[in-house]
């Protein structure tokens, strides 16, 4: 059995946030899904609306 890092990426799982108002997918990050279970929101810079805007995680 060769488990290489399925440990790290089981809690830790890559995750893409894109803006909520033009849907682009501008940040690429981590999340412990131990203390968020639910769907990431972060308030981010999107240069394509170039302001802060609210950008949720997708899959």
């Amino acid at each position: 059995m060769n488990h290489m890092a399925s440990k790290s990426a089981d809690i830790r799982p890559g995750i893409t946030l894109a803006c909520t108002e033009c849907k682009e997918r501008n940040y690429i990050t981590t999340k412990n899904r131990r203390n968020t279970p639910d769907r990431l929101e972060l308030k981010k810079f999107c240069p394509r609306c170039g302001k802060q805007t609210v950008h949720r995680e997708t899959r």
